[in-house]
């Protein structure tokens, strides 16, 4: 399956202001403000652009950054990594392998067995939970 290319117009109507600043123009949301960085709710978190499956909450540990933080991804293929030198920092940037969506940056000084930290905006992630509704639950 090839990149999903969309114009920015596009991006603009189906993200808020903050999603496309963030997933599209390489922006950061400030620590300890985002949706999911202390959510301890189990389900898959996927792209919040193309819906692509990234990261798995069995993965999601409290690194202390105030970001949602992984030790790895759903599989190796969902993340591509670009070597980042803005804000004069070497770094390595995440992104959405389907739509390119900035995710965040990846950190040599996480948990073992990877060793990885993963810090990914909320403002990239669209959790969907295990968890069942009361429809499902009370028939």
């Amino acid at each position: 399956m090839g990149k999903l290319n969309k114009t920015d117009r596009e991006w603009q109507r189906e993200l808020s202001p903050e999603e496309f600043r963030i997933t599209r123009q390489k922006g950061t949301e400030p620590a300890f403000t985002g949706k999911y960085w202390n959510t301890k709710q189990e389900g898959t978190y996927y792209c919040r652009c193309c819906g692509a499956e990234l990261f798995g909450s069995e993965t999601k540990y409290d690194s202390g950054c105030g970001w949602p933080s992984f030790y790895k991804p759903k599989n190796n293929s969902a993340i591509e990594e670009h070597r980042d030198l803005s804000h004069g920092m070497v770094r390595t940037e995440i992104v959405c392998h389907q739509c390119d969506a900035h995710l965040g940056h990846v950190f040599p000084d996480g948990p073992e067995p990877t060793g990885l930290r993963y810090c990914v905006n909320s403002a990239s992630l669209d959790l969907k939970t295990d968890e069942k509704s009361d429809e499902e639950t009370y028939p």
